[in-house]
């Protein structure tokens, strides 16, 4: 039986994968879509990640289009009790900025999208550091108070940032963050690594990364001269030209074969045992990619394999 992890000290158990929902709305619409999310939790998952502002990118979407394909396949499926769901505020074209009052409005609208009473853990997407982390803090507190939000995280921000804001909470005894979304993988390390990774071991909080398979560069299926249909592609594909890269695949190829798993596995399976990670988040637009990602629950590296990886990615 797949162990779950606990996201803090207090929060929730969660399966070892988190579905990532930046792809619904946009690579997949509502039909494969529900089809993703019926195979993940068939598989055991239970924790759902999406955003306010996925997928406004695209031409004729406006912004939580993500959001209102996850609330409809809860409502279909009767299951909101069983699923752990993340949403994030900053970033929807309607609700830009972290303000109290956009943060409520912003929380608002994603309930109404997600057609739920509240939202599991809710993150600031990006920092904006105009707005005083006072503001940001009390407002996030006032709808964990209000029942609207249970815990509370963040994203995309920088140690000073989230080293104030941890400061604030405790002082006042407000609503802390227990948990950072950084961009962390194989292929980016710097992104998360250092100061930003320590202060999250030193307050007690776990990390939820994102682009846990470089856009889909560690799944292996990019390599010289393939073509690849996706419109991550071309991000993806340039970690080819890097020696890193390089370096990465090779190791991934062959700790893969001893294991009989796929590259997309080992890469999520090395994240997964990083220092202070709790689960990585991984996306995926259709159903056969699925079980490469939710096989990470069942695999464990060897320290000799991690230390082969980490070398490979220095």
């Amino acid at each position: 039986m797949t162990s779950l992890r606990k996201l803090g000290s207090s929060g929730p158990e969660v399966f070892p994968l988190a579905l990532g929902g930046n792809v619904f709305g946009w690579t997949a619409d509502e039909a494969a879509s529900f089809a993703v999310l019926d195979a993940y939790t068939a598989g055991g998952g239970n924790f759902v990640d999406t955003a306010d502002s996925y997928s406004a990118w695209i031409d004729g979407n406006s912004g939580g289009e993500s959001e209102t394909i996850i609330g409809n396949w809860l409502k279909a499926r009767g299951n909101r009790d069983d699923l752990v769901i993340a949403t994030k505020v900053s970033q929807h074209p309607d609700h830009q900025g972290l303000t109290a009052a956009n943060i409520k409005a912003a929380a608002d609208a994603s309930l109404r999208r997600l057609g739920t009473d509240r939202i599991d853990l809710y993150y600031t997407h990006f920092d904006k550091p105009e707005v005083p982390v006072e503001e940001i803090v009390g407002a996030l507190d006032e709808l964990v108070r209000a029942g609207k939000v249970r815990q509370i995280a963040a994203s995309n921000i920088s140690p000073e940032r989230l080293r104030a804001s941890l400061e604030f909470s405790d002082r006042e005894g407000l609503a802390r963050y227990v948990a950072l979304q950084p961009h962390y993988n194989l292929v980016s390390r710097d992104t998360y690594e250092g100061e930003l990774q320590d202060l999250v071991a030193a307050s007690g909080l776990v990390a939820v990364p994102y682009y846990g398979l470089a856009s889909g560069f560690l799944t292996g299926k990019y390599r010289p001269g393939a073509t690849v249909d996706s419109a991550r592609a071309q991000g993806a594909a340039k970690h080819l030209a890097t020696e890193r890269g390089q370096k990465v695949l090779t190791v991934l190829d062959e700790v893969a074969r001893a294991h009989e798993a796929e590259v997309a596995t080992v890469a999520l399976a090395w994240l997964a045992a990083r220092p202070t990670v709790a689960v990585p988040i991984a996306s995926a637009r259709t159903v056969d990619q699925l079980p490469a990602l939710l096989a990470v629950a069942d695999l464990e590296l060897t320290e000799a394999e991690i230390i082969r990886l980490t070398e490979a990615s220095a």
